[in-house]
């Protein structure tokens, strides 16, 4: 098979394999983005293997960078552009199920693609356009099919962050898991445990956020992978009914986790301890503590002034929610009744608390900031009026 139309990101890497092959190597496109085209999906990052080992590449190309050049990679500085070229390689035993004991460098791109993890991330095209298919990848591309490279067990072994990697294909792609890949799956659940907690997230969170998450969460239970995972062994069930929420792919990660906790029952400080297992960072861990008490607000009533306030920016990304329980998410009027608080922030507020302490005469302490929280309530229920008169004088009575 041969593209009809090569795409402008390949397009663009042209010179640069033209100037490889000119010193007598091969090269070639690899990877997601070759998938991707056949897809027609957007292309991310375009990924070159060739046969020149590293040395031989800094010799053809004056500006590089070793980016990972123990692993046969070297970052090419091209004018404006960055292009990073793999060394054709095949590698040794996983000791840890996560790095190769020994990288060695080879001359041939079928030994190259022997060590992809799916058939339809080890297509390879040409200059010319041409596709290499050592594996039947095109008609697993066909039949919507994760099939791993050669025997599935040893792909798992080489590396056990693959089983993630497959089911996060599954939900963004809505493809099937191939029987036998999925066996192994099953059987070597347990080797994530070996995977770093920082590496799973990534894949899960894709996961969370795949276009049909069913065809990955199903599974991702089924097989028992989640057990390994961080505060997700007593929540498959919580994990089916996410399945079985309706296949509309979310806006943000954080709408993810969110719908994660809600499902799993987590109070606040629950939703804390469980978001840094996974090692997320503090600032989503307080936006999904937002979201989540926002959603459970939501589901019993339209917003009041408190919770609205509370909510902020965030109360399109709560409102959008509803669709997947069962409601219809009001997104212009949830905004039109935001918009149309008194205050959107204390700093609106008519007085800060260094003037109330002038006017008061007082010293601070904590009655100040409790002070300030009961007049910002008050003028977010329309109960007192925000000008420095009125304020001043509920103060001074208080």
């Amino acid at each position: 098979m041969k593209l009809e139309k090569m795409p402008p990101e390949f397009v663009e890497v042209q010179p640069v394999m033209a100037a490889i092959k000119a010193a007598g190597f091969e090269a070639y496109i690899v990877g997601g983005s070759v998938r991707d085209v056949l897809l027609n999906k957007p292309i991310h990052d375009v990924d070159i293997a060739t046969s020149a080992f590293p040395e031989e590449i800094k010799q053809i190309f004056p500006r590089t960078i070793d980016v990972g050049i123990q692993h046969g990679t070297v970052m090419v500085l091209e004018e404006e552009q960055q292009y990073e070229i793999t060394t054709f390689r095949t590698e040794s035993t996983y000791q840890d199920f996560r790095r190769p004991d020994e990288v060695t460098f080879v001359r041939s791109l079928g030994e190259d693609l022997k060590r992809r993890d799916f058939t339809i991330n080890a297509f390879a095209i040409a200059s010319d356009g041409e596709l290499i298919d050592l594996f039947d990848g095109l008609q697993d591309l066909r039949n919507k099919t994760i099939r791993a490279v050669g025997a599935p067990q040893e792909r798992f072994h080489e590396d056990a962050l693959r089983m993630m990697r497959g089911l996060r294909f599954a939900s963004q792609l809505e493809f099937d898991l191939e029987p036998q890949t999925l066996a192994a799956i099953a059987d070597n659940h347990a080797l994530l445990g070996k995977i770093s907690v920082e590496r799973i997230q990534i894949e899960f969170v894709k996961l969370l956020m795949g276009v049909d998450r069913a065809k990955g969460l199903i599974p991702f239970v089924e097989t028992e992978c989640y057990i390994y995972c961080p505060g997700l062994r007593q929540y498959g069930d919580a994990l089916l009914r996410l399945a079985d929420k309706p296949l509309r792919p979310l806006q943000e990660e954080a709408q993810a986790w969110t719908m994660l906790v809600h499902e799993m029952g987590l109070s606040r400080d629950e939703i804390k301890e469980f978001m840094k297992e996974w090692k997320c960072a503090n600032h989503l861990i307080a936006k999904v503590q937002l979201l989540a008490n926002g959603l459970t607000r939501r589901l019993t009533g339209f917003w009041d002034p408190l919770s609205a306030y509370q909510m902020g920016g965030n109360i399109q990304l709560v409102e959008a929610l509803l669709y997947y329980y069962d409601q219809k998410p009001q997104l212009n009027e949830a905004q039109a009744f935001y918009d149309a608080l008194p205050i959107h922030q204390r700093e609106e507020l008519a007085i800060d608390g260094r003037r109330l302490l002038t006017a008061l005469d007082a010293k601070p302490g904590p009655w100040l900031g409790q002070l300030l929280q009961e007049i910002e309530e008050m003028v977010l229920l329309s109960q007192l009026e925000n000008n420095t008169e009125a304020i001043l004088a509920f103060a001074k009575e208080r």
